[in-house]
């Protein structure tokens, strides 16, 4: 039976950010991720944790660059100083907020030299914080154009090449979907190698029930597989208020 978590940077946004944490704990999810909680100082994330009693499954990595610059850049030839120093920075939150895992954003790039450049990154990670499980996770180009780590394939073979314990992949439904066609085949593939899973609807990355993946198949799939880690949704209700987009929870 799956662990569900709510992405609260997505779900409920109906309500203000630190009012979503008990929201989704009323609606049933036991854990809570969000993308980027660098804006709020941590205390107060972490009084919302407490008070909703959920626990803090995931966070993005490196901070989001202000000055409009690109969503990570761990495969960015030039930017190893920058990656080490922000990475720095996150650990910090991390030390306060204690996700489970944090997902580590490639960047846009191209080539062999941007493929050497995240794997050296994420093997310095995860030998700086040994006790951090980290994991990274396919985007797919319709909505992050240019995004380096855009296929399944290629997220396994970095990782064979990263060879680290705590580095793994983090499989998302509705970009499985969107990359490859069948969220459910792709699962069957790289499903072992997976420490989180995020669930949307493609293509709008609705709630689940939408679209062309079969959702109640994908879900006896990953119980099937003996995953037991969260299972988080990460998607736009269709809905005024989130808490009427969760029927396929409920079922």
């Amino acid at each position: 039976m799956p662990r569900f978590a709510a992405n609260l940077s997505l779900l409920f946004t109906e309500l203000p950010f630190l009012d979503r944490f008990t929201a989704a704990a009323r609606a049933g999810f036991t854990g809570a991720e969000v993308l980027f909680p660098y804006d709020i100082a941590t205390k107060f994330t972490q009084r919302a944790l407490l008070a909703s009693g959920l626990d803090f499954v995931l966070m993005n990595a490196p901070p989001p660059n202000y000055t409009g610059g690109t969503p990570g850049y761990a495969a960015l030839p030039d930017g190893v100083a920058r990656f080490r120093s922000d990475m720095a920075r996150t650990m910090r939150f991390a030390a306060e907020l204690r996700p489970g895992l944090i997902h580590v954003m490639s960047g846009p790039a191209k080539g062999p030299a941007a493929q050497e450049t995240f794997i050296a990154n994420l093997q310095w990670l995860a030998d700086a914080w040994p006790g951090q499980r980290f994991t990274i996770e396919p985007l797919n180009p319709v909505s992050q154009p240019g995004y380096f780590l855009d296929d399944y394939e290629q997220a396994a073979e970095i990782l064979d090449a990263v060879d680290r314990p705590n580095v793994a992949l983090q499989y998302d439904a509705f970009h499985a979907q969107m990359i490859h066609g069948d969220a459910l085949a792709v699962w069957d593939r790289h499903g072992p190698r997976a420490a989180h899973v995020q669930i949307g609807a493609a293509p709008e990355r609705s709630e689940p029930g939408r679209g062309p993946t079969d959702f109640p198949a994908l879900f006896a799939a990953i119980d099937a597989s003996g995953y037991n880690g969260w299972v988080s949704a990460e998607y736009h209700p269709s809905t005024h208020e989130t808490a009427a987009s969760l029927g396929w929870m409920r079922d």
